[in-house]
């Protein structure tokens, strides 16, 4: 080009549609991670179990899973003690009696370790 005049990128040039699509995918991921922190805010506070079910389905239908370990072991690097409560049963000790609060992992990479109350011995 001569007298310093620049003239914009051509849109079919293939490093600016790869510039292109890589905004637009950051930006579609970000919404889809605002998307999916608010649903999870939303079926916190739901009243209604079938509102419950439905954004639980709705989620799970984009590989976000609700998490709901009673009756598993209790593991501390995957589930957050709430509380306990005792039991004289030997076999249930350490294990989740209870989900406090539901947690979540989208498409296994952990959103919210569950809140869980955890049976201890009497």
């Amino acid at each position: 080009m001569t007298g310093g005049t620049e003239y914009p990128a051509d849109a079919s040039d293939p490093d600016v549609e790869t510039t292109i699509a890589g905004e637009l995918l950051d930006q579609a991921l970000a919404e889809r991670r605002a998307l999916v922190q608010l649903c999870v805010y939303a079926l916190d506070r739901a009243r209604s179990s079938g509102v419950v079910e439905r954004l639980e389905e709705g989620l799970a239908g984009i590989g976000v899973t609700a998490l709901r370990p009673d009756g598993e072991r209790f593991d501390p690097s995957v589930h957050e003690a709430g509380g306990t409560v005792p039991t004289d049963d030997t076999a249930l000790v350490g294990v989740v009696a209870e989900t406090e609060l539901v947690g979540f992992v989208d498409r296994g990479r952990p959103l919210r370790a569950p809140i869980v109350t955890v049976y201890t011995t009497r």
